[in-house]
C-alpha cells in the first residue's frame, strides 16, 4: 500500500511523456528492469530508496502518510558564514544546487527585491569586491580591522562569485522593486566612508559602478521584456524571499539571516507563495509595458539617491566632517 502511494506521487512530479518506469530509474540510479519490478510490485523499496525518492521528487513523506499536519512543511537551511572561505563554499553550494533548476528553459524565478538581488553584485568588479568586504565584515570576527583598499578576495572566491552570478543572466524572471532597493548600497557605502575604511576615490566609483548597474537593468527591461520583467511597487516592502519553479518542481528561498536561506520544497507553501508573489504583481506598475517617461521618472529617483551621497561624501572630505 505504502508503495503504491509512493509510485502515485511520483507520476505526478513527472513530464507526461516520462514514464514513471525511467523517473524511478532515474532518480535511484537502478536499471530499467530493477525500477520495473518495483514499480510493478514484484520488489519492494527499501528505507533508503524511499528517502531517495522523495527527496529527488521533492516529496514530503511524513505529509504523505499522514504523519504531519498541513501547519509544518520540511525546510533545509544553508550553512553559516564565518570567514572567505565558507563564502567561496556558499557560492559553490548555491550554483550546485540551482543549476538543476535554473538550467531548464521553463524555469521562471520571482524575486521580491528589498535590497539589490544578490546576483547582480557578483561580478568581476569593485561594486562585487565590496559586498563581499560588507558581508565578511559582518560575519567574519576576524576581519573587522581590514579597510577597504586592503581587501583583495582570493581568485577562487571570485570566479565562483561570478559562476553563480552568470546563473541568473538569461532566464524568465519577474523582479519586484522599489526606489528603496538600492537604500542598504548605499548606507553601507556611506558608513565604510565616514569610518574611515572606505576612501574617497573607492566610495565614488562604487557610486559610479551602481549607476552602471541600473542603467544594464534598464536596458534589459527593453531589451529582453519577454524573458525578464521589472515591476514597481510603491506600497509593500520587500522581502528578498525568491521563488523558483518548474513544472516538476519549486523552491522558496526566505532569508532568515545575512547570505542564509530557508529552503522550502513543499508544493502547498511554493503554491501559496506563487499566489502572493501574483497579487504583488497586481498592486505593482510593470515597467516594461509603461511608457518611456514612467520608465526614466523610476530610474531617475534612484539615480537622484546616488548623486546625493556623492554629493554628501564630497562634502563631508571639503569640509572634514566625520
Amino acid at each position: 500500500m505504502f508503495q503504491e502511494v509512493l509510485i502515485q506521487e511520483v507520476g505526478k512530479n513527472i513530464k507526461k511523456e516520462t514514464s514513471i518506469i525511467e523517473a524511478v530509474s532515474t532518480a535511484l540510479d537502478i536499471s530499467y528492469d530493477a525500477a520495473h519490478r518495483r514499480t510493478s510490485f514484484k520488489s519492494k523499496f527499501s528505507l533508503d530508496e524511499s528517502v531517495k525518492l522523495a527527496q529527488y521528487f521533492n516529496i514530503s513523506l511524513d505529509k504523505l502518510f499522514g504523519t504531519s499536519t498541513e501547519k509544518y512543511v520540511s525546510v533545509s537551511r544553508t550553512t553559516s558564514i564565518k570567514n572567505e572561505y565558507d563564502l567561496q563554499e556558499y557560492f559553490e553550494t548555491s550554483y550546485n544546487s540551482l543549476l538543476p533548476l535554473l538550467d531548464r528553459k521553463d524555469c521562471e524565478v520571482y524575486y521580491s527585491a528589498k535590497d539589490i538581488p544578490l546576483f547582480y553584485t557578483l561580478k568581476n568588479n569593485k561594486l562585487s569586491s565590496f559586498k563581499m568586504y560588507v558581508w565578511l565584515k559582518l560575519l567574519d570576527k576576524n576581519f573587522r580591522a581590514y579597510k577597504f583598499e586592503e581587501f583583495a578576495p582570493r581568485l577562487s572566491t571570485l570566479q565562483s562569485a561570478q559562476k553563480l552570478g552568470d546563473l541568473y543572466k538569461d532566464l524568465n524572471t519577474s523582479e519586484i522593486w522599489d526606489i528603496t532597493t538600492i537604500n542598504s548600497t548605499l548606507k553601507q557605502i556611506h558608513f565604510y566612508y565616514k569610518a574611515g575604511q572606505l576612501s574617497l576615490k573607492d566610495s565614488l566609483e562604487l557610486c559610479k559602478e551602481l549607476k552602471e548597474l541600473l542603467d544594464d537593468i534598464s536596458k534589459k527591461v527593453v531589451s529582453k521584456k519577454h524573458k525578464f520583467k521589472l515591476y514597481h511597487n510603491e506600497l509593500l516592502l520587500m522581502s528578498n524571499n525568491v521563488l523558483i519553479i518548474t513544472p516538476e518542481q519549486q523552491s522558496l528561498f526566505v532569508p532568515c539571516a545575512m547570505l542564509s536561506y530557508l529552503n522550502i520544497r513543499d508544493k502547498g507553501t511554493c503554491l501559496e507563495a506563487k499566489q502572493y508573489f501574483d497579487k504583488q504583481f497586481y498592486h505593482s506598475r510593470l515597467l516594461n509595458t509603461v511608457g518611456e517617461k514612467e520608465q526614466n521618472q523610476f530610474y531617475y529617483k534612484m539615480m537622484q539617491k546616488i548623486d546625493a551621497l556623492c554629493d554628501l561624501i564630497k562634502a563631508q572630505d571639503l569640509l572634514g566632517f566625520e
